[in-house]
C-alpha cells in the first residue's frame, strides 16, 4: 500500500484536480484506491458526485473518533474508488481539539484499520499546514506537490518542505517528498518554462517528467461529477493524468516508498 499526501498551503495548485484524476487513472490500471477529502471546502466530495450539505457522517466525525472509516466510505463513478468524504463541518475539528493529548495521531490510528484494503491512499489536504495537515503528514509515507508553474510558487514549496522536515523528525520518521507535479503549464509562456527549469534544477529526480498542462476541458470537469477520463477522455488533461499515473506506478519498484 502506497499513502501519499497531495499537500501545498497556497490554494488554486491542482490539488483536488490531482487527487480526483491521479486516482480515477490508478483506478482504471486495477489498482484499488481510496481518497480521503481532507479539505473543510469538500470539492473532492462534491467533485464526485456527494452531497456535502446532508452529509450524516464524515471526516469530521473519524476526527472526533466517533465513528469508524467503514461507515463514512462511499463508492465512486470509477470501479476500485472510494471515497472518505468531507465538509464544513471539518473546519471545526482544530478548535474542538486544540488541547487534545494525540491530536496529531487521530487521522493515523483510524485510517490505519482500513488502509491495507487499498493499494493507494491518497489524502487531499486543506491549504494550510495545521492540525488536519499535520495529521496527515504522520500517516503517510509520501508527499507529493502540486505546483503551480508560476512565479512564487517556488517560496511555498520552501515553507512546505521545511515543515515535513519538521513533521519527519518528530512524528514520521518515513516521511518523504517523492514526487513534485508541475501543474496549470502554459507551455506558450516563458515563464511556465522558467518555473519549471527553475524546480527540476533544484528538486531534480523528485520533478514528475509528466507536467499538467492548463487546459479547458481539465477546468470544466469537477462541475461534470466524473474525473477527466470519463468526461473529455480525448483531452490533453486526461492524457497527462494518465502519463502521471504511469509515472507514479513505475516508482513503485522503488522500496523505500512502500509500507
Amino acid at each position: 500500500m502506497r499513502s501519499i499526501a497531495l499537500t501545498n498551503q497556497k490554494g488554486g495548485v491542482a490539488k483536488t484536480t490531482t487527487t480526483v484524476n491521479l486516482g480515477a487513472c490508478l483506478a482504471q490500471m486495477g489498482k484499488k484506491v481510496l481518497l480521503v477529502d481532507l479539505d473543510p471546502q469538500g470539492n473532492l466530495s462534491s467533485w464526485l458526485g456527494i452531497d456535502i450539505h446532508n452529509l450524516e457522517r464524515s471526516m469530521y466525525n473519524i476526527f472526533l473518533e466517533e465513528v469508524y472509516f467503514e461507515e463514512i466510505l462511499a463508492k465512486t463513478c470509477i470501479e476500485n474508488m472510494a471515497i472518505a468524504p468531507s465538509n464544513i463541518a471539518l473546519a471545526g475539528v482544530e478548535r474542538i481539539l486544540a488541547h487534545e493529548k494525540g491530536r496529531d495521531l487521530i487521522l493515523k490510528k483510524r485510517l490505519s484499520l482500513v488502509a491495507d484494503n487499498y493499494d493507494y491512499v491518497l489524502l487531499d489536504c486543506p491549504p494550510s499546514l495545521g492540525l488536519i495537515t499535520i495529521n496527515a503528514l504522520t500517516f503517510v509515507k509520501e508527499v507529493f506537490v502540486p505546483l503551480e508553474t508560476k512565479v512564487l510558487a517556488l517560496n511555498g514549496l520552501v515553507t512546505l518542505m521545511n515543515t515535513v522536515q519538521v513533521v519527519r523528525e518528530r512524528l514520521n520518521h518515513n516521511l518523504e517528498v517523492t514526487g513534485i507535479i508541475a501543474c496549470r503549464f502554459d507551455g506558450r509562456t516563458n515563464l511556465s518554462n522558467e518555473v519549471y527549469n527553475q524546480i527540476k534544477e533544484r528538486f531534480k529526480e523528485k520533478v514528475f517528467n509528466t507536467i499538467i498542462r492548463e487546459n479547458t476541458r481539465l477546468a470544466e470537469c469537477p462541475v461534470s461529477g466524473k474525473p477527466i477520463t470519463l468526461y473529455a477522455p480525448d483531452s490533453t488533461g486526461a492524457a497527462d493524468y494518465t502519463s502521471l499515473a504511469n509515472e507514479v506506478a513505475e516508482r513503485e519498484t522503488n522500496s523505500k516508498t512502500r509500507h
